[in-house]
């Protein structure tokens, strides 16, 4: 492969069974590795990961988001979608679509006692607010005046005064 197709390779390919995965593990619900595919791409609007959920727990907590959508790809076992109140089954082959907003909550769980895999596609609006009904908690992202990304998360009781601090 000469110079140009590995550069373009490099920005433009990434293959799932070989990616940098983290685990991230919080006893006693959540359990999962993941790879988030998109980052380091000339991808500026998708992102994509590939996550494998542990019998019986969960990769997230449940949550919706104000701006991004969401696409899940079931590829391999089983388990649950909670979403908007309900559980709904899902099985290999299953492709989920939630878009943005309060309407649709969701959380995939694992409510079978083999691995789940599932590929996610999202889009990268920035910014973005998330919302995590369980908890009351809400969580802003986005980029810094340096370019740098920045996330707060934090409870309406924790919210100041607009005009608090200001001259």
């Amino acid at each position: 492969m000469n110079e140009k197709a590995a550069q373009l390779a490099q920005r433009l390919i990434r293959n799932f069974d070989r990616a940098e995965t983290r685990r991230e593990q919080r006893a006693p619900l959540y359990d999962s590795v993941g790879a988030r595919l998109g980052t380091g791409t000339a991808a500026e609007k998708l992102g994509a990961s590939i996550d494998w959920v542990a019998p019986g727990m969960r990769s997230c907590p449940y949550h919706f988001h104000y701006a991004q959508e969401e696409m899940f790809i079931i590829l391999q076992g089983s388990g649950t979608l909670r979403v908007a109140g309900e559980r709904l089954p899902i099985v290999s082959g299953d492709i989920i679509f939630i878009p943005p907003g309060p309407e649709y909550p969701h959380q995939i769980i694992n409510t079978s006692d083999a691995p789940l895999k599932y590929l996610s596609v999202s889009t990268r609006e920035q910014p973005e607010l998330v919302e995590y009904p369980d908890s009351g908690k809400y969580q802003a992202s986005g980029r810094g005046g340096d370019g740098e990304p920045v996330r707060y998360l934090q409870r309406p009781s924790a919210s100041l005064d607009y005009w608090q601090d200001e001259p």
